[in-house]
């Protein structure tokens, strides 16, 4: 089996905790104010939240650069409805509204959370050959 588990370094680990829990109705199982592990309904790890830098980490260390250059967070999911209401109930702005990507021909939006990461959520799919 293989499998990655997304790490990304945040500012206050608690709250983006909080974020993330609120948007996406997934669970904190584990961690303290350095480090989380969130994960979904059915045990998954959505994401690992990481405080900057702590452990040494070489790239978790520096703050000041932008946050997620080069990294697209892209969240396929069952539940895209729900959490496009959920970033609406919490009055969260959105970089593109819920509309048709042409290549997958699903459903999508895309924000950047607190921290500055860039999501995009979109309808469960699986890639065609």
């Amino acid at each position: 089996m293989n499998k990655i588990d997304p790490i990304i370094a945040v500012r206050d680990v608690s709250a983006s905790a909080q974020w993330y829990q609120c948007v996406f109705g997934c669970r904190r199982t584990h961690g303290g104010d350095d480090f989380a592990v969130l994960e979904d309904e059915n045990g998954e790890i959505l994401i690992c939240l990481h405080k900057w830098g702590e452990n040494g980490h070489p790239s978790l260390v520096d703050q000041h650069l932008t946050a997620g250059n080069g990294l697209l967070l892209y969240y396929k999911t069952d539940h895209l409805e729900t959490i496009r209401e959920n970033i609406e109930k919490m009055d969260y702005p959105v970089d593109q509204e819920l509309h048709l990507n042409p290549n997958a021909e699903k459903k999508e939006f895309s924000f950047r959370d607190p921290d500055g990461y860039y999501w995009t959520v979109t309808e469960y799919h699986t890639y065609g050959g």
